[in-house]
């Protein structure tokens, strides 16, 4: 749905860019009208793209940072990789995870995906 809404996004960007928008301005017989409608159009636009594309992602990066921060020894993980472990040790730019095999792997800060859910006991 989302990539629809973003092809037809990106169309109609195309178009205005293009200068062909301004010929379905109303003839109001002043070129003062059609770059108001123009502008009005990216205001629009710009708008979409804020809510559609921006915000979200922002979103998640500072939940993502959010979380790298309050990762503690002892927490399960999971990396981008796929690789479940539990934190050994915590540098300052990279941690020290354990893996089941009860192998240790240094994995850098941005490569922890998500924090496992707590199991239910």
């Amino acid at each position: 749905m989302v990539k629809k809404i973003m092809a037809s996004l990106l169309g109609l960007a195309t178009i205005a860019s293009t200068g062909l928008l301004s010929s379905c301005a109303p003839a109001t017989g002043e070129s003062g009208n059609s770059s108001l409608y123009m502008i009005l159009f990216m205001v629009i636009l710009f708008a979409i793209f804020y809510f559609l594309i921006i915000r979200p992602q922002s979103k998640r990066q500072k939940e993502h940072q959010n979380l790298l921060s309050n990762l503690q020894v002892g927490d399960k993980i999971i990396t981008i990789g796929g690789i479940y472990g539990k934190i050994d040790s915590i540098k300052e730019d990279s941690y020290i995870i354990k893996i089941e095999s009860g192998e240790l792997l240094r994995m850098a800060r941005n490569a922890i995906a998500s924090k496992q859910p707590d199991e239910a006991k």
